[in-house]
C-alpha cells in the first residue's frame, strides 16, 4: 500500500498547487471588481476533499482492502485523467480560475479548451477522480460515500456557479 499511499500524498500536494493558483487568481479577480458567489458552500468543499483523502488512506488500511489489478489499475488511469483534465480547465480559464466562484460582471465567458465541449468539464473532473481514487485500492466504501456527498453539494455548487455566471457576457 506504500505506493498508494504515495499517489494520495500526490494527489493531497497537487491540491496545494490548486490553492496557490487560486488564491493568486483571486487576488487578481478582485482587483478587477470580482464578486464572490457561494461563499457558505465552500467549506463543506474543502471538508469534503479532504475527507476523501483520508479516507483513501483509511478505508484501505482499516478494513484490509487488497490491491486488484483489474480495478486498480483502470481506476488509476481514470484518476491521472482526471488530472489531466483538471489542468486542461485550470490552463483554460487561465487567470480566472479558482476554487472559489468569482466573477467579474460584464467578462466574457472562456469558450476554450474543454470548455467548448461541456459547461462544467472541471467537476466532470472531480466525479471522476472521486470515484476512481479510492477504487485503485479498493475503496469501495469511500467512493461510494464520498461520490453521494459529492453528488449533494455539486448540485449546490453548480446552481451557484451557473448564477454566477449570468453575470458575464457569453463568449
Amino acid at each position: 500500500m506504500t505506493w498508494y499511499a504515495l499517489l494520495v500524498l500526490a494527489v493531497a500536494v497537487e491540491r496545494v498547487a490548486e490553492l496557490v493558483v487560486a488564491r493568486r487568481n483571486a487576488a487578481r479577480v478582485f482587483s478587477r471588481g470580482g464578486v464572490e458567489y457561494g461563499q457558505g458552500h465552500y467549506p463543506a468543499m474543502v471538508a469534503l476533499h479532504l475527507g476523501l483523502l483520508a479516507a483513501c488512506l483509511l478505508e484501505p488500511a482499516l478494513a484490509d482492502r487488497p490491491f486488484l489489478p483489474a480495478l486498480g489499475w483502470p481506476m488509476l488511469a481514470l484518476a491521472l485523467l482526471a488530472q489531466a483534465l483538471r489542468w486542461w480547465c485550470i490552463t483554460a480559464l487561465g487567470p480566472y480560475w479558482n476554487t472559489r466562484v468569482i466573477v467579474v460582471p460584464g467578462a466574457r465567458l472562456v469558450a476554450a479548451g474543454p470548455y467548448r465541449f461541456l459547461s462544467h468539464p472541471n467537476y466532470a473532473a472531480v466525479v471522476v477522480e472521486i470515484a476512481a481514487l479510492p477504487l485503485v485500492h479498493s475503496a469501495w466504501l469511500t467512493a461510494t460515500v464520498f461520490t453521494a456527498a459529492n453528488a449533494a453539494l455539486l448540485t449546490v455548487r453548480i446552481r451557484c456557479e451557473n448564477t454566477a455566471l449570468g453575470q458575464a457576457v457569453p463568449a
